[in-house]
């Protein structure tokens, strides 16, 4: 411990505190605190610090790594709280190497396959997920991305004739030898390769910064040559063959989850052709195999099997930053293709009438969502709910009972619901469509129109609409670029600034959407934007992800 007056400046340090940092207590003295616990080299630990110096804090805390005299680094965890006198402060530092080393070991054997020692599934998608964050590529990287997914032609044989403990022998030399093919080509490339098990006789290496298909292409020839050569497993000699699935692409724009499909639908044309080959993705065969008719003929089935879910996408503020709502994005859990986005299926769904069934599921679970959050966070302002609705929906169904009976049975206020149609939509809205926007509108729920300024526009007919938010088409947004290095497009920015006024003179709040960078929500801002929707808040995530954003800005989670 220390004392430490308002200065920041050590008055007198105890022997404990000395020996941690290999001194004795009087070098100690007159020394400036904070760097001898490292709190000055990032700015929010020295304003925390700074502000329990001036009073203006009770307590604060955080974690360092500092460096012991002789070179060994220390893991601290420093703590500064006013002594009693009320005119110093008291420095606490409390060595907990032995804590963080143990942490990392249990980290290890989380994120580690206790068969092969290879990274496990949980480590290999955090990885991959850091790699197709667009920042990772801001410093001199390719930009790509590339995936060998693989398994064992008949693991299963081996297992079921010569038992799981050759099995696992045999898994574990395949490790070995996918990592010298991993190795061998990150030397060549000059990048770092990652090796994982993802289960089973399943395996992947990743590829980060990867310079072409061909790259890809040479690794799983090389994979394939390596397992074709014979195991000798303690006595018991076994040759195996491996299907492998190809994918490479640029990172920007690539999902995790859309990664992994088309690896998958890759190793399955693998093994489909013949098994022992590697195959690259093709866009044209898997755009074939995945028809209309293939997802049509079972998209009722499939409402009523549970296969679809919600994603949320947080709506902010650009005041301030906070979540004031979210967007329900529905996603569909397909036990054959995997999760597809909504562009794959909503027009089916509109044209086999499915969208009915299925816009009834997304309202009520929607709901149900919002009003869960309401109840957790009860201390928070509660965030509302973006629906999308289709004008078939208007049609062929009763809108407005439905969303009367939901409201009602799961306890959501009308003003938490906000209801989206395409500007096409509302625009052409007459007759049955209009009345229900009306009576909606009058039950207090709100009604925006999304993708607006895409359409014909009729300003006229705007002004009568129950509208009451207006959801700026992202290509107006897209023209705010200044942060990847291009120039702005300043029709684009007089543009969005008369829309922004002319829904403010009616009486309307407009949306953003597809904000990605700083620039482009700043300059939103100072147009007069009332909310921004896009990645540089964040992604549609799980509701569990949205449930830590309420009542804290999203960028500084």
């Amino acid at each position: 411990m220390a004392l430490v007056d308002h200065e920041g400046l050590v008055v007198t340090a105890n022997d404990a505190l000395a020996a941690l940092l290999g001194t004795e207590p009087a070098a100690l003295c007159r020394q400036p605190a904070a760097g001898l616990v490292d709190l000055a080299t990032d700015g929010r630990t020295w304003q925390a610090y700074r502000e329990v110096l001036r009073g203006r804090r009770s307590r604060f805390r955080c974690t360092r790594r500092l460096k012991h005299a002789d070179g060994h680094p220390v893991w601290a965890e420093v703590t500064v709280v006013p002594a009693p006198d009320g005119r110093r402060v008291l420095l606490s530092v409390a060595d907990i190497s032995d804590r963080r080393e143990l942490q990392a070991r249990l980290r290890h054997l989380q994120m580690h396959d206790p068969v092969t020692r290879l990274p496990n599934r949980t480590l290999f998608f955090e990885r991959l997920s850091a790699a197709l964050d667009s920042s990772s590529y801001e410093h001199g990287g390719t930009g790509r991305i590339g995936l060998c997914y693989l398994d064992l032609d008949g693991f299963k044989a081996v297992n079921d004739t010569l038992g799981h403990r050759v099995g696992d022998r045999l898994l574990t030399a395949v490790a070995g030898r996918l990592t010298e093919c991993a190795e061998g080509d990150g030397r060549t490339r000059g990048g770092s390769h990652l090796v994982a098990r993802l289960g089973g006789d399943e395996f992947a290496i990743l590829v980060e910064d990867s310079t072409g298909t061909e790259q890809l292409a040479d690794l799983a020839r090389s994979v394939l040559a390596a397992l074709q050569q014979p195991f000798d497993l303690s006595g018991q000699r076994l040759s195996v063959s491996a299907s492998i699935g190809v994918v490479e692409r640029a990172a920007d724009g690539t999902s995790a989850t859309g990664l992994m499909q088309d690896a998958d639908t890759t190793l399955y044309w693998a093994k489909a052709d013949g098994k022992a080959r590697w195959t690259l993705f093709d866009p044209e065969r898997n755009a074939h195999r995945m028809t209309r008719q293939a997802l049509s003929s079972t998209l009722r089935p499939a409402v009523e099997r549970g296969e679809f879910s919600l994603e949320y996408q947080p709506l902010v503020c650009m005041a301030d930053g906070a979540v004031r709502g979210v967007e329900a994005l529905v996603r569909w859990n397909h036990p054959q293709f995997g999760t597809l986005a909504p562009n794959r299926f909503i027009g089916i769904a509109e044209e086999d009438g499915s969208i009915v069934q299925l816009g009834r599921w997304i309202l009520r679970t929607a709901c149900r969502q919002a009003r869960q959050w309401q109840t957790d966070h009860p201390a928070d302002t509660p965030i509302f709910v973006s629906v999308n609705v289709a004008v078939r929906q208007v049609w062929d169904s009763d809108l407005v009972a439905d969303v009367a009976g939901i409201l009602a049975e799961t306890g959501l206020a009308p003003h938490l619901l906000q209801l989206e149609l395409t500007e096409s939509a509302v625009m052409g809205s007459a007759g049955r469509p209009l009345q229900a926007l009306q009576a909606l509108s009058d039950m207090g729920v709100r009604i925006a129109i999304d993708d607006f300024g895409t359409g014909y526009s009729n300003l006229a007919y705007l002004s009568r609409l129950p509208v009451s938010v207006l959801k700026l088409d992202g290509s107006f947004v897209r023209g705010f670029r200044y942060d990847d290095g291009t120039h702005p497009n300043p029709a684009d920015e007089t543009i969005v600034e008369a829309m922004v006024q002319l829904a403010h003179r009616l009486g309307l709040t407009v949306t953003a959407e597809c904000v990605e960078t700083a620039g482009q929500a700043e300059r939103l801002r100072r147009i007069g934007c009332d909310t921004g929707q896009g990645w540089l808040y964040s992604r549609a995530v799980a509701p569990d992800r949205i449930a830590g954003m309420i009542g804290v800005s999203p960028l500084a989670v």
